[in-house]
């Protein structure tokens, strides 16, 4: 197996289990249909994907590249989407058939709409969070190419007196 899918498999898997368990937590208080609480979804997919590269890095760090971080973050943030977007279908279209139009009516003067375009809010919310907060997290891991400058800050002792 591809060792970024590894990775990613790993932790996509952990942030989906966690998005559906506060999901069930709020469901659990009848806070579910507060669109609020869903910002708690990023900070649970941010901690995901930073676990995941830093995972990866530190198994891999002789051969770690910019391209393999990046994989790893879009990879896991991508399974974490799709398992939370399979389970909210299934929660919308079976267990809580009035869920959408709950949230919708909120949105839009027109419910009729239905579950669809809350998955697809959910997909788009997933995956554009996945690509920013990937984007962000690989400024921290990624390896500098001005090796040189590095080695000179804090030493202080080939600095030019003259």
């Amino acid at each position: 197996m591809n060792r970024s899918l590894s990775v990613a498999l790993k932790y996509g898997v952990l942030v989906a289990v966690s998005l559906i368990a506060y999901f069930l937590i709020l469901r659990l208080f009848n806070l579910h249909d507060q669109p609020w609480f869903r910002l708690a979804n990023g900070l649970f997919m941010a901690a995901g994907i930073y676990f995941a590269i830093k995972s990866y890095k530190f198994k891999y760090n002789a051969e770690f590249t910019y391209v393999d971080g990046f994989k790893t973050g879009l990879l896991t943030g991508f399974i974490a989407t799709g398992c939370f977007i399979i389970f909210m279908a299934i929660y919308m279209f079976h267990l809580d058939t009035g869920f959408p139009e709950t949230i919708l009516k909120n949105w839009f003067d027109n419910t009729e709409r239905g579950g669809g375009i809350l998955i697809i809010i959910i997909l788009m919310e997933g995956l554009a969070s996945t690509a920013v907060l990937t984007l962000t997290w690989m400024q921290i891991f990624k390896k500098s190419q001005h090796v040189g400058q590095q080695e000179r800050i804090g030493d202080n002792s080939q600095e030019d007196k003259s």
